[in-house]
């Protein structure tokens, strides 16, 4: 797996994820969806550098000029339902893109142990085109695993990415065994531990919940 680490570099990228930790902030949901979605545009533009690309001739009013641009075959598939802000973010830059969605939840039998559940799954045909997979949080890595088995059946594609907002070592560490090795990750930060209830540790608390509402 090829690591994308961008919260190592010095950019505003780091800004957004500051006050996307902030328990203050945290409070304006609308500013913690925008956030996730700011980072997800910052992400996009990188991932965009490695993407396939074709020459187009594009008519002026003064001429023609051949321009590089991205191919067009790229299939967005996130996980509901905290993935909806960055999917917005990637839409934004990818807004020719096909689009894909599925029900991942935990279901947590006790206090120490859970099971990722997949209840619904809506994509198009993925043979042949550019994946790119949207979680925000990559706690365990287990929900991109299970996800990473149901899309299967809807083809081969030539290239995977994905995309996360915030992830834990462990995490990463475990999505490298169970993807291609030339899939590319693109991240924003990657935090140490997780707790004793697999949540990433500093991370930021629910993303769907603090996006979303608390749910019953």
């Amino acid at each position: 797996m090829i690591i994308h680490n961008l919260g190592l570099e010095n950019s505003i990228l780091n800004q957004f994820i500051l006050e996307l930790r902030d328990v203050e902030i945290q409070k304006d949901s609308m500013r913690f969806r925008k956030n996730i979605e700011r980072i997800g545009e910052i992400l996009s533009y990188e991932l965009s550098k490695t993407i396939a690309s074709q020459t187009k001739s594009v008519q002026t009013p003064l001429g023609v000029k051949e321009i590089s641009v991205p191919e067009k075959t790229l299939v967005l598939c996130s996980i509901l339902r905290a993935g909806l802000p960055l999917h917005q973010g990637l839409l934004n830059y990818f807004d020719t893109a096909e689009n894909a969605f599925i029900s991942a939840y935990r279901d947590h039998k006790n206090n120490d142990d859970f099971e990722i559940i997949v209840k619904y799954m809506a994509s198009p045909s993925l043979e042949g085109k550019t994946l790119i997979l949207a979680d925000p949080m990559m706690a365990t890595g287990r929900t991109l695993e299970n996800t990473f088995e149901v899309i299967k059946k809807y083809g081969t594609p030539k290239q995977i990415h994905i995309v996360s907002v915030i992830g834990s070592e462990q995490g990463v560490a475990y999505i490298k065994k169970v993807f291609p090795e030339n899939t590319h990750l693109w991240i924003a930060a990657v935090d140490k531990e997780l707790n004793d209830k697999s949540y990433i540790v500093p991370g930021l608390g629910d993303a769907g919940d603090l996006a979303f509402g608390i749910k019953l």
